[in-house]
């Protein structure tokens, strides 16, 4: 089976070409910087540069488009935001354009998304039923989605993966947590009541594996674990697993102040359930956070824990 993955050098990206290589999968890569596909995915993957590299009668079974710049890496400014749309819209736009003039069409494809689907909404327990919230984030998510479906009119099969807090050793959110809280500087962020809705990598790759696997998934599914947990939770949670104190709470009007807009994704609430998931019989290898924390800090666990 032939596989095309847009962004697949990022964080999800590498570590899911490495598993479909693994399997036997023939890999191609699209990304801004095609040299270092090789590196970041293995010697076997061909890389391309662009969307325009691609041949027509080139045929794929799947793609897999997790492309867009990243969401965390700068405030928020017009620009800003419109660098993250573009990197994500427009690209899958360019995508689906590709696909209508492929001559033997995909028969899936798995386009990225995330939580940020649903906004700030407190306590309220979300599904893939649930409504939307109107932030930047929402409506990126929304028309993100939206654009990705206008593959179907093809006869393409299209899973939604709408993405919680990512948890693996080497990159995303715990990346950036770690250096203060191993020093014992870490704390709760605001008062610490919102909702973090997170997921081991690894399961991740499994639910991007069932996709491939399974032709009645199609829609948008919840890649959450099914163990959400309040800020303060994961916080003392991940100070418990480094053996440090978690004492140093950050403000949310100093959160507000230093990153404007985009404080919502760290103060917004959502409490996500992967209800699809769970209905499909998907089992996940790291339920509850304790674990995932301590399979991607290389800490060894109890037997049968």
């Amino acid at each position: 089976m032939k596989i095309l993955i847009t962004g697949g050098t990022g964080f999800i990206g590498s570590a899911l070409t490495r598993s479909l290589v693994s399997r036997g999968y023939a890999v191609s890569v699209l990304s801004r910087n095609p040299d270092s596909v090789a590196k970041l995915c293995g010697s076997g993957v061909h890389a391309l540069g662009s969307l325009a590299e691609l041949n027509p009668e080139e045929s794929y079974q799947v793609i897999i488009n997790l492309a867009g710049a990243p969401i965390l890496d700068a405030r928020w400014s017009a620009r800003r935001k419109r660098l993250i749309r573009d990197s994500r819209i427009c690209l899958t736009e360019q995508l689906v354009a590709c696909i209508t003039h492929m001559a033997v069409k995909p028969a899936l494809l798995i386009s990225g998304s995330a939580i940020g689907y649903y906004g700030d909404q407190g306590d309220t327990v979300l599904t893939e039923q649930s409504t939307y919230d109107e932030d930047f984030s929402a409506q990126l998510c929304r028309d993100w989605e939206q654009m990705a479906q206008q593959a179907e009119q093809f006869g393409v099969r299209v899973c939604l993966i709408r993405t919680g807090l990512v948890i693996a050793d080497g990159g995303g959110l715990l990346q950036r947590m770690l250096p203060p809280f191993r020093l014992g500087l870490g704390g709760r962020l605001g008062n610490g009541q919102q909702w973090m809705s997170w997921i081991h990598r690894d399961d991740w790759i499994a639910i991007a594996q069932t996709m491939i696997d399974n032709a009645s998934m199609q829609g948008a599914y919840n890649a959450t674990a099914p163990n959400p947990v309040s800020n303060s939770e994961f916080t003392q949670t991940l100070a418990h697993c480094l053996k440090r104190p978690a004492l140093v709470p950050i403000p949310a009007r100093f959160l507000k102040i230093v990153l404007g807009e985009m404080s919502e994704l760290v103060l917004g609430s959502q409490r996500v359930m992967p209800e699809r998931l769970l209905a499909q019989g998907f089992s996940f290898r790291y339920p509850t956070l304790s674990g995932a924390l301590n399979e991607a800090l290389g800490i060894a666990q109890p037997v049968g824990v």
